[in-house]
């Protein structure tokens, strides 16, 4: 069979009513920071068990900040905000998953399904950037869960983190999976004529069977290279992250994705290899047997054959590339493609010099 047409086998004989469709995890993991969790041994016993439950709860609350310092020296940004906690995406590779646990709830399910809304974010923003030592370092909208995510459309919390930003000329980086980021084109254009936005689509497949498991509530392929090409036409800098490439599943598909994003207007591109650290790695492995019965042993070993006999490697450079020939080989291909399709060859930035505080003249940096 060939990898780009591979069939997803979520319904086994009988298990016709037991895959969660449209969510990514399908259990709870235990939350490691808990001593006692909630199971259910007889299933007359408890009236109100929510585990098959896939409706989304949105939880609103009164936040004491929302720009926090990214300590990682790997992943590229400096500070990030999220509106939200918890993905309704529900990607099941998300290395967000994990710091669900911290809120007390289930990095599976309950990431999914339990979504936290920092109702006061753009509030937190303002004041933050009314201090007087901020020297308007960018900051990156979805360092750990989409800004875009479908709570979007509810709390527009997102578009109010960006008209601060736009007010104060704060430099801000977007990375999403929704088509939902269109509807801020218009602040998005005014920010780009400043060059103090630049934004990134995630697009790991065009395979929409796999897509529909792996990423279920996010948007097709498709739509995210519409959004693509109608946000570098309105003047917005775009680009995308491949991520995570997955061996024996979509890491064949780094070429064409890299050509399709540049036909549209992406000029610059990311990527990261596969770690299931934590929980992931036994949300990951329960989702892979249920929906690849066929190669999850192959998957799983190539997997492990990339971090040193494990499925995830905590080392600062070489967690989010990998090693080992499989890794080598996604790493070259980024490098091979990335060269012939002209990506990464301009020199931009985003521009500091524009930030004022209310009342400011301008500074310079």
């Amino acid at each position: 069979m060939r990898q780009d047409a591979v069939k997803v086998q979520t319904k086994q004989k009988g298990e016709e009513n037991s895959y969660l469709q449209g969510r990514g995890a399908q259990i709870n993991t235990k939350n490691r920071f808990l001593k006692d969790e909630r199971t259910r041994e007889h299933i007359e016993g408890i009236d109100d068990w929510e585990e098959g439950d896939a409706r989304t709860v949105y939880m609103e609350q009164e936040s004491k900040s929302i720009v926090n310092k990214v300590e990682s020296p790997d992943v590229g940004m400096g500070y990030s905000m999220n509106p939200y906690a918890g993905c309704e995406h529900g990607c099941i590779y998300c290395y967000a998953r994990n710091v669900h646990e911290y809120w007390g709830y289930s990095a599976g399910l309950d990431f999914e399904r339990k979504i936290i809304v920092k109702k006061n974010a753009p509030q937190l923003l303002r004041k933050f950037l009314l201090h007087k030592n901020w020297d308007a370092t960018p900051i990156m909208l979805s360092g750990n869960t989409d800004c875009y995510q479908p709570a979007e459309q509810k709390y527009r919390l997102t578009r109010g983190l960006l008209d601060v930003c736009n007010e104060f000329n704060q430099p801000v980086g977007i990375l999403t999976k929704n088509s939902w980021i269109l509807r801020d084109k218009d602040i998005l254009q005014e920010m780009a004529k400043k060059q103090i936005v630049s934004a990134m689509v995630s697009i790991t497949s065009f395979n929409e069977d796999l897509r529909r498991v792996m990423e279920p509530r996010t948007t097709t392929a498709a739509q995210k290279l519409k959004v693509i090409k109608e946000l570098s036409s309105a003047g917005v800098r775009m680009g995308i992250m491949m991520g995570p490439m997955i061996p024996g599943l979509n890491e064949h598909e780094m070429q064409r994705i890299m050509k399709a994003a540049r036909d549209n207007g992406a000029t610059f591109t990311a990527y990261t290899f596969i770690r299931l650290n934590g929980a992931i790695k036994l949300l990951f492995h329960d989702w892979l047997y249920k929906n690849f019965p066929d190669r999850a042993d192959k998957v799983w070993h190539l997997i492990e054959q990339s971090h040193d006999g494990k499925v995830n490697d905590s080392r600062w450079g070489v967690r989010m590339r990998g090693e080992g020939s499989i890794a080598k080989l996604v790493a070259d291909q980024y490098k091979k493609y990335g060269k012939l399709y002209g990506m990464n060859a301009e020199d931009w930035s985003l521009n500091r010099s524009l930030f004022r505080r209310p009342g400011e003249q301008g500074r310079l940096f």
